[in-house]
């Protein structure tokens, strides 16, 4: 039987290629540029920065939604290119290739008006210094005719989506929209503390912050931009953060950073900044939140402020149409600037806070170069005095065994401790310097050296896991296992680093297999070695099959596969150097949580005098190896609120 050929579908014709209508083409542009009103309101505000605004209004009706008016003192447009503004891809910004390469204006795409226009009901009012009176022009009918008000532009866009029904139902509420609107201002108020910006909804002043005369005479120093910090996301936020300030080459970082302890479930609250142009980058994020990986519990993410300077043809802003992504010509390079800087900033202890010093943290970071940039000293005065083998770390409690009576620490007594491998390793010695003399200890000088001590002196133990101290402000409770952890921990990175060697391997008696992709592939071709230091043997048995032969061996009970994978896929995205750091310290934190002292240990007032003040010396005390806080202080004020005193 055979079969009749299929009859063609009279149903289906083609339609011939044509050249979109200019309306269609804008509307297209404007589905990628405009998505709510604060879509609006950003890009005419960069257009009036551009202009050289220094004052800036918003006005606001329904959310933006019914009506967005800017009003600006920028230098205004000529008559003459009134109605060019509204043409697609007409813009003052750029003129050329090499323009485009070097953008060092907030706008420069050409679109935003002529989408805008598309969608709404818009006009704009223009005058430059040159001229007798200002102009007018309606975009929908092209309408051009003598207007008044001072030198600068005033944009009206009115019934935004009146033309697209559809577009206009996605819209959320007037309350939500107009939320929106306020964090694009915003935004571009933290950028800009040199130009004014007030906001009004419905005649009704909503925000507004003012330049100082003495910031308008000076330029966007660190000074006006901490000001601006503080008015736009207040007191509370610029109490709980840290300057940080760093310089590498055509690369430039300033701006501030949360302490841990008031990070967010969301990251809502990081403010990035790329040459004045707020950006969600997905490299700039990675670096913050691995600046935070010691000191940050869970998955919380931290609040910041930070604003990145580099020479524009090192990065490219013509990424996407809402101009919020960039590319870095070398995104590792800015990657390891943002992490050192907030690393270095983040690992200086804050315990000055509590005896109401400005040491520590507090202080403003210097600002350092890159080819500086190494894994800082640690501080702490604790040193091993034998040679120590793999985990000899449950000896670790003896780093506070009791002082003499001549001030010196004595030597702990030589004894087997079970390994990780479960042999008892070469036994070690530990031995406790510390810059505070035995005697100021005791009792007699203790309200002397409580005023002198960041951290105070001890007083007491509670419950064998917290030492109530008494510092110069209040009462400092410590958790004991924690802040021992993050000594140990230190101590051990330092430990490694000085070795340089590395990590133990474990033989794998049956080979682990896993189906690997090309880039996994290409990366276990590569980094070979990077993979040796790390414990780890892949050898490929197929085109697409991988082997793992090997794990580390501080790791016992780590799947083989998975561990193989995860370090794959950051090699192949952020290089070998941040790999092998990472996962190295991962172990050592590990190994740290084990060697610490645990609860319910009595510790003696000398014991926990030394626990304090390695405290004070040890790069990120305040939070232990998993994120957790190490302290807490209690102030005199609020003492006195909780029995009432003085009232």
């Amino acid at each position: 039987m055979s079969l009749a050929p299929l009859a063609p579908d009279s149903s289906r014709s083609r339609r011939p290629i044509a050249e979109l209508p200019d309306e269609l083409i804008s509307q297209i542009a404007a589905g990628e540029v405009v998505e709510r009103p604060a879509s609006v309101v950003r890009e005419l505000l960069d257009n009036a920065l551009d202009a050289g605004a220094r004052e800036i209004t918003v006005r606001l009706s329904s959310g933006g939604i019914r009506a967005i008016v800017i009003e600006d003192d920028g230098l205004g447009i000529p008559s003459a290119e009134l109605p060019l503004a509204l043409r697609r891809h007409a813009t003052s910004k750029i003129g050329s290739l090499q323009d485009l390469e070097q953008v060092g204006t907030m706008g420069f795409r050409g679109e935003a008006l002529a989408a805008i226009a598309s969608v709404s009901e818009m006009k704009i009012i223009s005058r430059t210094p040159q001229a007798a009176h200002a102009t007018a022009l309606e975009a929908r009918s092209g309408e051009i005719g003598a207007a008044t008000r001072a030198v600068g532009t005033t944009v009206e866009v009115r019934e935004l989506f009146f033309s697209t029904p559809a577009r206009r139902k996605f819209l959320k509420s007037e309350a939500t929209e107009l939320a929106h609107c306020v964090d694009a201002l915003r935004r571009h108020a933290l950028a800009r503390p040199d130009v004014s910006f007030s906001l009004w909804h419905e005649g009704r002043l909503v925000q507004q912050w003012r330049v100082p005369p003495l910031i308008e005479e000076g330029a966007t120093s660190d000074a006006a931009r901490h000001r601006r910090i503080r008015e736009v996301l207040g007191e509370e936020f610029h109490a709980a953060s840290l300057p940080v300030q760093a310089e590498a080459g055509p690369l430039s970082l300033r701006g501030r950073v949360g302490l841990p302890d008031v990070a967010r479930q969301r990251a809502d609250q990081q403010h990035v900044f790329v040459n004045g142009r707020y950006v969600r980058d997905k490299l700039i994020s990675h670096a913050l939140r691995a600046a935070y990986e010691d000191v940050l519990h869970g998955q919380r993410q931290p609040a910041c402020v930070l604003f990145l300077e580099i020479a524009p043809e090192l990065v490219d802003v013509n990424v996407h149409p809402a101009k919020t992504e960039v590319r870095f010509r070398d995104g590792r390079a800015v990657h390891q600037v943002v992490q050192q800087a907030i690393e270095k900033v983040l690992a200086q202890p804050r315990s000055g806070l509590a005896a109401g010093t400005t040491t520590g943290a507090a202080a403003s970071a210097p600002s350092t170069p890159a080819s500086a940039w190494q894994r800082p000293a640690i501080t702490t005065d604790i040193r091993l005095t034998a040679t120590q083998t793999a985990l000899a770390l449950q000896t670790a409690q003896a780093l506070y065994a009791p002082w003499s009576s001549e001030g010196e620490h004595p030597r702990v007594a030589d004894q087997p401790t079970q390994g990780i491998e479960g042999r008892a390793p070469t036994p070690s010695s530990y031995e406790l310097a510390t810059s505070v003399p035995a005697a100021s200890l005791h009792t007699d000088h203790a309200h002397t050296h409580a005023q002198e001590w960041p951290l105070g002196r001890a007083l007491a133990q509670l419950h064998g896991a917290y030492i109530l101290a008494e510092c110069r402000n209040g009462l400092v409770l410590v958790d004991m296992h924690a802040a021992h952890e993050r000594i140990v921990y230190e101590k051990l990175k330092a430990d490694d680093a000085a070795r340089g060697g590395a990590l133990a391997a474990q033989p794998l008696l049956i080979p682990a297999t896993f189906a690997a992709t090309p880039a996994e592939m290409a990366a276990a071709q590569e980094h070979g070695a990077t993979l040796g230091e790390l414990g780890l043997d892949l050898s490929p048995l197929g085109p697409t099959t991988m082997a793992v032969r090997s794990r580390p061996a501080a790791l016992p009970h780590a799947d083989p596969v998975a561990l193989a994978r995860s370090v794959l896929a950051d090699l192949g995205q952020w290089g070998a150097s941040r790999v092998v750091g990472r996962t190295r310290d991962d172990l050592l934190a590990s190994m740290a949580c084990h060697g610490a002292v645990r609860a319910n240990r009595a510790l003696t007032i000398p014991e926990m005098n030394a626990l304090l003040r390695d405290m004070e010396r040890t790069e990120r005390s305040d939070q232990c190896n998993h994120g957790r806080p190490t302290w807490r202080m209690l102030s005199l004020r609020e003492l006195d609120q909780f029995f009432m005193r003085g009232r």
